[in-house]
């Protein structure tokens, strides 16, 4: 992983360079609440035996216990293991993953004007609440759409 930075080089053109990533670098992508892909890629990258250290493995303990994906808690105990750390995997929470879902959905669809679209009401939930989008996309993977469109149509408007 190398963060991308862009440099206005004497007011011409900018210029993308890559320079090489930190842990404070991994550790602020580790814990970016709204995107489960910068967290995951982040785990995978703290992985490295680079980072191989009691830091690391703190961090990489608690996302693996905490983590409202479990793609990310996944990634962060098969590291562990690597690093050695004797870790149990966590089971995959099956129940609600945010509380209060259905209240805070139902609230959206009231938002909505009568006769709204599936699609206004997914823009409308990742403007909203992206934490739920990006929780509930990351769980459900390629059933996501599908999912959130049952969902939606399930929700009492009264």
């Amino acid at each position: 992983m190398k963060i991308r930075r862009r440099l206005n080089i004497l007011n011409q053109e900018e210029e993308i360079i890559e320079v090489p990533v930190t842990y404070e670098d991994l550790k602020k992508s580790a814990n970016r609440n709204a995107n489960w892909r910068e967290r995951l890629e982040a785990v995978e990258e703290l992985g490295q035996s680079q980072w191989n250290n009691q830091q690391t493995i703190d961090l990489l303990t608690r996302i693996m216990a905490n983590d409202s994906v479990y793609r990310v808690q996944e990634a962060a105990y098969h590291n562990l293991k690597r690093f050695g750390q004797p870790v149990q995997l966590p089971a995959k929470n099956k129940g609600e993953l945010i509380k209060g879902l259905t209240k805070i959905l139902v609230r959206i669809k009231k938002s909505l004007p009568e006769g709204h679209t599936y699609e206004e009401f997914k823009e409308k939930l990742k403007k909203m609440r992206i934490d739920i989008y990006d929780t509930y996309e990351g769980n459900k993977g390629d059933e996501f759409d599908k999912w959130l469109e049952a969902t939606w149509t399930s929700l009492s408007k009264k």
